[in-house]
C-alpha cells in the first residue's frame, strides 16, 4: 500500500488541537440570537444588516486569489493540455445536462403545487418587479464580452469569476508551454497559495458577527407575515430542493462514484452552515476548492469544476425560476400554458447561466427573464421579494451540493480521484486542516502501482 500522507494536525511531530469546533458553535449561536434581536427590536435588527454584508465582502475579496492560484498550479502542473480539455468538456456537458433537469423539475413541481393560486398581488408590490430588472438581463453576446476582462489585473479587483477563470486559464497553459522554465513561478504561486488560505482561515473567525447581522437584518425586515402568506412556494421549493440533492444527485452520485451523498454533505457540514448564515454560496466557495482536493480529487479537476461550476451549475437557481415564474404568472391571474413553459424553460437554461452565487442574484435574474420573455408578468416578482432571501438559502445550499457532487463525479470520469483517499477523508480518518487549509501530497491523483521488474529473480521466500 502507498505510504499515507499524514494528517496536517500530526506533520512536524506535534499534535495541535483543532479549536475552529469552537467557531462553528459560535455561528450557531449567533443565528439564534440574530433571530431573537429580529423579532424583538426589529429596527435595531436591519440597522445590523452591514455586519452581514461586510463579512461576505471580506470572503469575496478572497475568491479571485484563490481561484487563480488554484487552476493555475492544476493546469501548470499537467503535462498534456488535452487531458484539461477533457475536464472541461465534460464539466460543461454535465452542468448543461443538470440545469436543465433541475428547470424541469421546477416546471413539474409548480405545475402540481399551484402555489399562487389565491393570492393577488398589491400596486406597491408591483412596482418592485420593474426595480429588480433593471440591469438584469443581458444579451448572451454581452455576457461573452463581459467574460473578457479589461486588464489583466483587473479580473482580480472586478471580483469577476468567469474573468478570473480566463485569466488563470491563459496562465496555466503558458506555464504548461513553459515546462521546466516555468517550475519557479509554479513553487512562487504555491506559496502564494499558502499566504492567500492562511488569510481566509483568520477571515472565517469573524463568521459569528457576520452571520449575526445578516440573520437579525432579515428578520427584522421580513417578520413572520410574509412568512404565513407565502409559505406554500416557500416549502415547495426547499421541498423540491431537498427531492433534487438526495434523490438525483446523490443517486447519481452513488452510481457513478460510488460515494454516499450523506457522508459527502456530512464532511461538508461546517461550510452548508456558513452558507445558511450568510445566504451565499460565494461565501464557502474557497472552502469547497481546498475540501475537494483533501478529499482526494486533483487539483485539474478541482480548479476547472468548481470555479466554472459557480457560474454554470446553478441547480437551486434553477429550480427556483421555474418556480418562481409559475408562481408568479398564477398570482397575476395569467396561467402559463403548456407551450408557453417549455418556451421559457429554454430560455432560462441560457438566462440561469452566469447567474452569480450572491445573496439577490436568483431574483434579479428571474425579474430580467421575464422581462425579456414575458414582460407583462414582470410586475409579479415584487410578492416574492418578501421571501426571496429565505429562498435564496435554499438556492445557495442546493448550488453548493451541485457544485460539489459534480466534481466528485467529474472526477471519477476523468479518473483523477484517489478513492482510497476519499474514503478514508469521509469516514474521518483524515481531518481537514482548518488551519491552513492546505495539505501536502492532498489531492494528487492516484499513484499507479509499481510494475515489478520482470529482469529481477525472486527471492525464495524465508530470505
Amino acid at each position: 500500500m502507498a505510504a499515507q500522507t499524514p494528517t496536517a494536525p500530526e506533520q512536524g511531530g506535534k499534535t495541535r488541537r483543532d479549536r475552529t469546533h469552537y467557531l462553528y458553535i459560535a455561528v450557531i449561536a449567533a443565528v439564534v440570537a440574530g433571530i431573537v434581536v429580529g423579532l424583538a427590536v426589529p429596527d435595531f435588527g436591519v440597522e445590523l444588516k452591514p455586519l452581514g454584508t461586510g463579512f461576505v465582502n471580506l470572503i469575496k475579496m478572497m475568491i479571485s486569489p484563490v481561484i487563480f492560484c488554484t487552476i493555475v498550479l492544476g493546469i501548470g502542473s499537467v503535462r498534456k493540455a488535452a487531458k484539461v480539455g477533457a475536464v472541461g468538456g465534460l464539466a460543461l456537458g454535465y452542468f448543461m445536462a443538470m440545469s436543465t433537469l433541475a428547470l424541469a423539475i421546477g416546471l413539474v413541481v409548480g405545475n402540481i403545487l399551484e402555489p399562487g393560486h389565491g393570492l393577488h398581488i398589491t400596486e406597491a408590490a408591483a412596482d418592485v418587479g420593474a426595480s429588480q430588472a433593471e440591469g438584469a438581463s443581458e444579451s448572451t453576446t454581452d455576457f461573452l464580452l463581459g467574460i473578457i476582462p479589461t486588464t489583466m489585473v483587473s479580473a482580480f479587483t472586478e471580483g469577476e469569476v468567469l474573468q478570473t477563470l480566463l485569466i488563470a486559464l491563459l496562465a496555466g497553459f503558458a506555464l504548461q508551454a513553459m515546462g521546466s522554465a516555468g517550475e519557479p513561478v509554479l513553487r512562487g504561486i504555491e506559496h502564494i497559495q499558502r499566504l492567500v488560505f492562511r488569510v481566509l482561515a483568520m477571515i472565517m473567525w469573524a463568521a459569528p458577527v457576520g452571520a449575526f447581522g445578516a440573520i437579525a437584518a432579515v428578520v427584522g425586515e421580513t417578520g413572520v407575515d410574509a412568512l404565513r402568506s407565502l409559505a406554500v412556494i416557500m416549502i415547495g421549493f426547499y421541498l423540491t430542493c431537498v427531492v433534487f440533492v438526495f434523490g438525483i444527485l446523490g443517486l447519481l452520485l452513488r452510481v457513478v462514484a460510488g460515494v454516499n451523498i450523506f457522508s459527502l454533505l456530512r464532511y461538508l457540514g461546517r461550510e452548508f452552515l456558513l452558507i445558511l448564515s450568510t445566504s451565499s454560496s460565494e461565501s464557502a466557495l474557497p472552502r469547497l476548492i481546498a475540501k475537494m482536493e483533501h478529499a482526494g480529487v486533483s487539483k485539474p479537476v478541482v480548479g476547472i469544476t468548481v470555479p466554472t461550476g459557480y457560474s454554470f451549475n446553478l441547480d437551486g437557481t434553477a429550480i427556483y425560476l421555474t418556480m418562481a415564474s409559475l408562481f408568479i404568472a398564477e398570482v397575476m391571474g395569467d396561467p402559463l400554458s403548456i407551450a408557453e413553459q417549455l418556451s421559457l424553460l429554454g430560455f432560462m437554461i441560457i438566462a440561469s447561466k452566469g447567474a452569480a452565487g450572491v445573496t439577490g442574484a436568483g431574483l434579479a435574474t428571474l425579474a430580467g427573464g421575464l422581462q425579456s420573455h414575458r414582460p407583462e408578468l414582470l410586475d409579479g416578482v415584487g410578492l416574492i421579494v418578501g421571501i426571496d432571501r429565505f429562498m435564496s438559502e435554499a438556492r445557495a445550499l442546493t448550488n453548493y451540493a451541485g457544485n460539489a457532487v459534480a466534481t466528485v463525479i467529474i472526477g471519477t470520469w476523468t479518473k483523477e480521484v484517489d478513492k482510497e483517499r476519499m474514503s478514508q477523508v469521509l469516514r474521518g480518518e483524515l481531518p481537514f486542516d482548518e488551519a491552513t487549509m492546505v495539505d501536502d501530497g492532498h489531492g494528487a491523483p492516484p499513484a499507479e502501482p509499481a510494475k515489478p521488474d520482470l529482469a529481477k529473480p525472486k527471492e525464495p521466500a524465508g530470505v
